[in-house]
């Protein structure tokens, strides 16, 4: 059984994922007023819309609501991101762990189809494609792992940690992407990760995982401290 989704329902979803992707993007600053009369003239929406996407990014902590006074976007610091990243590596590796003593002959087959693609020359028409192209190939490659451990409710949790993470996530693919020497290392970093994970040396993979999820929160200290965002 299918539900239809109305038309409003359908322009607070475009509010929230254009909301979102500016958020994360950095398009609003971290503590920035999200002005109601801004929002509707930069995304052509209502009020009604917008409120919508506005409360679910307050769920999701990407947004704070200011009682009687709108909402603003949520700050950033130094000591969530040491703990969201932290919280991220060790579920990870527990995921993974899960994942190589339940995941099959398929769940292989696709973790080596999607490093595959994930490793490729891109051929892209701009910078921002090839940040585009290269994050939704990393997402996807590192989702086909995770989805071994056969956990909806440890894949939902895993979900909402990146969620939150994602806006500091962003600031590191920047300095990541557009460096060939950096995306050599993490290309490097993969292809040894897929040969612990296809020996089912599930300690030793979980090791590498978090080793692996750590390694951003350096640079993006160093791109926080820079940009004064601490």
């Amino acid at each position: 059984m299918t539900m239809d989704i109305s038309p409003r329902q359908n322009l607070a979803i475009s509010a929230y994922h254009w909301l979102k992707r500016d958020i994360t993007r950095g398009e609003f600053q971290p503590g920035e007023k999200l002005l109601m009369s801004r929002l509707k003239e930069r995304y052509n929406l209502g009020i009604g819309p917008l409120r919508e996407a506005l409360s679910q990014l307050v769920a999701e902590r990407l947004v704070v609501a200011i009682s009687q006074r709108g909402y603003r976007v949520a700050p950033m610091s130094l000591d969530e991101l040491a703990d969201l990243y932290d919280a991220r590596a060790q579920l990870e590796g527990l995921i993974l762990q899960l994942a190589i003593e339940r995941g099959d002959d398929a769940w292989e087959a696709d973790i080596l189809a999607k490093a595959h693609t994930l490793a490729k020359v891109m051929e892209v028409n701009s910078p921002e494609e090839l940040l585009d192209v290269w994050d939704t190939r990393h997402k996807a490659f590192h989702t086909a792992i995770a989805s071994g451990c056969r956990s909806p409710h440890l894949l939902q949790v895993r979900e909402s940690l990146f969620d939150q993470v994602e806006r500091y996530r962003h600031l590191w693919l920047r300095e990541t992407v557009f460096s060939e020497e950096a995306l050599e290392r993490k290309r490097q970093e993969h292809a040894a990760l897929v040969e612990v994970i296809l020996d089912r040396r599930a300690d030793s993979a979980a090791e590498m995982m978090r080793e692996h999820l750590m390694t951003p929160v350096p640079i993006i200290t160093e791109v926080m401290t820079r940009r004064g965002l601490t």
